[in-house]
């Protein structure tokens, strides 16, 4: 779930995913079911209660054939007056914790779907999470800004909770690339910005140079994944469903059949979308925004968070300054207000304006990720030979 706009984001697809579990089932002759798709799936329904405090269950649910729909049985627990009791939490990266709830308001503690409203939140296997309210409205997630029943500083609680699941995660794939000297681009815009025809380009250039590969994540459709492996590349592609942002689980998923190769680049091309990708640490080495000139040069303004987590902004389409009203000063301007130092480059990825000095940043980039990989190899090796001397003198 987003925790910027509340979409729904139980709907994931990663191309390769299911291929993999196919063939797993095959080895040990029983399946390994995912969020959608699949019949009788045993996922938690996590209550947020009115002091913001929440709990979860076991609460099975049954996909349609599509993986969208699914339909819930009455569930419902009973406590006597004052009882107090365990409620457990289950995070979106699978970790638990519990904590003392006491019922003082009286007796039964009823979750039937015909009583008044409450939020649900489904937990998967996968660790993804989608919420809903009973009537099944997929545009309200728990941490909506209009959520029945929470206070902003209870919504500010669950969003932390979603945030921080996300962080650790991101924290463990930036592990991952630093140790395989991987060098992870998140390239983020608004839609239309141009962000798939700069990196066809950009890996028509590189792709004999350095190996590569993207993932690439749009609500529906393999477009864009597909316009990518037509030049030869590596790509995965990303179905959303009705998120509105890729986020460091989907990555770290996806990473599992794209399997990028040690010391090489991976960039990740996230949900068309200057808003939400901002608050979502996917463990990048950089984001990059895409701002085309179209769009309008007051974009770092209105949208400053987004400008703000960037390293680079990438001024593209300029082939089409003649013919729109643009003000390039102005824009750096604006970009510099928000984060004063952003590197700034003007690219055409259609007349190849500007696209040497993108390349020589990526290339930069790439050699600084191979040269912090050996550093910390050289120092293991060091600390190797340090334990084997001081075991050689102990004998």
């Amino acid at each position: 779930m987003c925790t910027t706009c509340g979409c729904g984001s139980g709907e994931t697809r990663i191309e390769g995913e299911q291929q993999e579990e196919q063939r797993r089932a095959g080895r040990s002759g029983a399946a390994t079911p995912r969020a959608g798709g699949t019949a009788g799936v045993a996922g938690m329904d996590t209550h947020v209660h009115a002091d913001g405090t929440m709990h979860s269950h076991p609460h099975e649910h049954v996909h349609d054939d599509d993986g969208r729909g699914h339909g819930h049985p009455e569930h419902r627990h009973h406590h006597a007056p004052g009882q107090e009791h365990e409620h457990e939490h289950v995070h979106a990266d699978g970790t638990r914790h519990a904590h003392r709830h006491d019922h003082l308001q009286g007796l039964d503690h009823d979750h039937g779907h015909d009583e008044a409203p409450h939020r649900h939140e489904h937990v998967h296997a996968d660790g993804t999470r989608h919420a809903h309210a009973p009537d099944h409205d997929p545009g309200h997630g728990a941490a909506h800004a209009h959520a029945p029943g929470l206070t902003p500083a209870q919504m500010v609680r669950i969003e932390r909770d979603i945030l921080g699941a996300n962080n650790e995660i991101a924290a463990r794939n930036r592990r991952r690339f630093e140790d395989a000297g991987i060098l992870a681009l998140n390239l983020v815009s608004s839609p239309g910005a141009g962000k798939t025809t700069l990196l066809v380009a950009t890996i028509r250039a590189l792709g004999s140079e350095l190996p590569l590969a993207v993932i690439e994540g749009d609500q529906q459709t393999s477009f864009d994944a597909d316009r990518i492996r037509a030049t030869g590349a590596r790509a995965i592609q990303v179905n959303t469903g009705k998120g509105c942002h890729l986020d460091a689980a989907q990555i770290e998923r996806a990473l599992a059949p794209l399997a990028p190769v040690d010391e090489s680049l991976l960039f990740i091309e996230n949900v068309g979308n200057l808003v939400c990708p901002s608050a979502f640490d996917l463990g990048e080495a950089h984001k990059v925004v895409v701002l085309s000139v179209t769009e309008g040069e007051d974009k770092p303004l209105k949208y400053p968070d987004m400008f703000a987590a960037s390293t680079l902004l990438l001024l593209n389409k300029v082939d089409l300054l003649p013919h729109v009203d643009f003000d390039v000063k102005r824009a750096i301007e604006y970009a510099r207000r928000v984060r004063p130092g952003i590197e700034v480059l003007q690219v055409s990825a259609t007349t190849g304006t500007g696209m040497a000095a993108w390349l020589d940043w990526i290339r930069a980039g790439a050699a600084a990720a191979r040269e912090r990989r050996l550093q910390t190899v050289a120092a293991l090796r060091r600390r190797v030979a340090e334990l084997e001397a001081q075991v050689a003198r102990g004998r």
